[in-house]
């Protein structure tokens, strides 16, 4: 089992795409339930890319490809831990603001998340604040807003506001990123929390859901 398990851990950290897929199945075809496979292989896998990421050994294009690898094995893993009745750490919503097209970071913040055990709703781009209040009626635990452009970071509050009257507010977690947008800002609008990048995304979101 354990040498299964590194194996997959292993391609994930490298980046290995069809071979952490190839991993996945044989784990499977062993009766290691998909349980282990999340919490020891991939969760294992990513926060160590995250760890590299940090020391200035990994860099955006590894990570991205690590968590693409992760999450093509994700892919084979993910409808035998709905039956298994395996949860997840918290929902998250994560979306870039409206106005706003960019896409890259907020899709490798999502593939962190998931690897690091969180269900996501990926709401994609220019996302109308009332779509993130939706969310939040339909059970995300934590929204997550993205914006790389500081004519559309104006949103984020906008959402943030758009939650309270909505009466939600006190029903999510909201963290928000992006080039632009810093610890201050967070601050003023009112969202919970801030993360510089996607390693550090991935934590802050364990810490808003007490994992």
């Amino acid at each position: 089992m354990a040498g299964s398990i590194e194996q997959i851990r292993d391609y994930i950290i490298e980046g290995n795409k069809n071979g952490a897929v190839a991993a996945v199945e044989q784990a499977l075809a062993e009766g290691i339930s998909a349980a282990s496979i999340l919490n020891d292989a991939m969760i294992s896998a990513m926060t160590e890319v995250g760890a590299r990421f940090e020391r200035d050994e990994y860099f955006v294009p590894e990570m991205l490809i690590s968590a693409r690898a992760m999450q093509a094995g994700m892919d084979k893993l993910r409808p035998l831990l709905v039956q298994s009745g395996v949860q997840p750490l918290a929902t998250v919503a994560i979306g870039t603001v409206k106005g706003d097209l960019h896409d890259i970071g907020k899709n490798l913040v999502s593939m962190m998340l998931e690897g690091a055990g969180f269900a996501i709703k990926d709401l994609g781009v220019n996302v109308d604040p009332d779509k993130f209040v939706e969310a939040v009626r339909e059970g995300a635990d934590i929204v997550a807003m993205s914006a790389l452009l500081t004519t559309t970071m104006a949103n984020m509050k906008n959402t943030v506001e758009a939650l309270k009257a909505a009466g939600v507010r006190d029903k999510c977690k909201i963290m928000i990123g992006g080039a632009p947008v810093t610890q201050t800002y967070s601050d003023e609008i009112g969202a919970d929390g801030y993360s510089p990048d996607a390693s550090s995304a991935a934590r802050l979101a364990r810490q808003l859901a007490g994992a």
